[in-house]
């Protein structure tokens, strides 16, 4: 049974969305050790699911008219059912992080950059899926997405802090 961390159901899943969020994006955070270990089969769910669709591709052929009139095919890549559906769970497990821009960066650049409208997913099917894929074909063995370091007591109120990051 889950530990409930002392909050209410709503506090809880805000605290694990957050931190989820926070940990797919960045790779490690720091936190109490009650909070990482909860954090832990929460995130690894969502990787697994992840690696189990991140190739389900569809590939169809569109027929698009040119400037001049002519018809022209093109293939166009689409995401299958099972990483539709994947991506949707994930998306309503997780908040929706945007990049930053940075201080001396034009409007126009950080438009450029930024055109992705769900860049966590869009990390997580992309990049991290398909390393922790390779990860499991060659181990042989799926999970272990995540390592939890004991740091020791927080100063102000002792309470045990931990770093969680992606293996």
């Amino acid at each position: 049974m889950p530990g409930k961390l002392g909050r209410t159901t709503k506090q809880r899943t805000a605290i694990l969305r957050n931190q989820a969020s926070q940990l797919l994006w960045y790779g490690r955070i720091e936190t109490t050790a009650a909070r990482a270990k909860e954090l832990r089969s929460y995130v690894e769910k969502l990787i697994t699911k992840a690696v189990n669709t991140y190739d389900d591709v569809v590939e169809t052929e569109v027929i698009v008219k040119d400037k001049k009139g002519k018809d022209v095919k093109t293939t166009v890549y689409k995401d299958g059912v099972k990483k539709l559906a994947a991506r949707r769970a994930i998306m309503a497990k997780t908040y929706d992080l945007q990049e930053i821009k940075a201080f001396d960066e034009k409007k126009s650049e950080y438009k450029a950059r930024t055109s992705i409208q769900h860049p966590l997913v869009e990390k997580l099917f992309n990049e991290i899926a398909p390393k922790y894929a390779q990860r499991k074909e060659e181990l042989g063995q799926g999970g272990g997405y995540t390592r939890i370091y004991l740091l020791g007591q927080r100063r102000g109120d002792a309470a045990e802090t931990a770093i969680i990051e992606l293996v």
